[in-house]
């Protein structure tokens, strides 16, 4: 039925707490839905998740833009610990898949949280392929990550079924005619694979 199944990592397969933690660090100014634009608009985010600016550079302009009263290794201590490794099950689910379709991610990542979780469950080694934005400089949800994707692989969008957990990238996803799904947790990708009929 499908060519590959893509998966991103953060909040489907994998548990990451940025979100309470930086509302945490905020001094609760921001709320769960502007910590989650923030994270995905800021431009200190883009430029680290996409390999243009340092982890120094990065702390800096996050400290302050949120105007933390905290120093550098204090924040990185923080942003290191966000992430926890991979749901319960996932990583079966992976293997589970794997016998039948061929796998890949596609995450918004950089290289402290990307190390963090491989050293956790060495997690790229059940994907045929990992697309970690950091390493390919481009990142969800802008279109022209799914046009690389596609491109790289040699599919068409409607060969390939996508889960994440944020909107903007399951509607960029669907422009590329990808059949894209907005899921939250191990559980709800089980679910839409069950629905739609794909044995795990």
């Amino acid at each position: 039925m499908y060519d590959l199944i893509l998966f991103d990592l953060g909040g489907v397969l994998v548990e990451f707490t940025g979100i309470e933690p930086l509302i945490k660090l905020s001094g609760n100014k921001l709320t769960p839905e502007t910590a989650r634009s923030f994270w995905l608009e800021s431009p200190w985010v883009k430029k680290l998740e996409t390999g243009r600016c340092t982890t120094d550079e990065f702390t800096a302009g996050i400290i302050a833009d949120l105007k933390l009263p905290m120093t550098a290794d204090e924040f990185l201590q923080e942003f290191a610990s966000w992430e926890k490794g991979p749901y319960p099950g996932s990583l079966e689910l992976l293997d589970s898949l794997k016998k039948h379709y061929r796998l890949a991610c596609l995450t918004n990542n950089n290289e402290v949280h990307w190390n963090a979780l491989n050293n956790i469950c060495n997690i790229h080694k059940k994907f045929h392929k990992c697309y970690v934005s950091y390493q390919i400089g481009l990142m969800k949800p802008d279109k022209n990550v799914f046009e690389y994707v596609l491109t790289d692989l040699k599919l068409m969008g409607d060969g390939v079924l996508f889960f994440d957990d944020n909107p903007e990238c399951v509607y960029a996803a669907r422009s590329m005619d990808i059949d894209a799904y907005r899921v939250n947790g191990i559980k709800a990708a089980k679910k839409v694979l069950k629905d739609i009929n794909i044995k795990t």
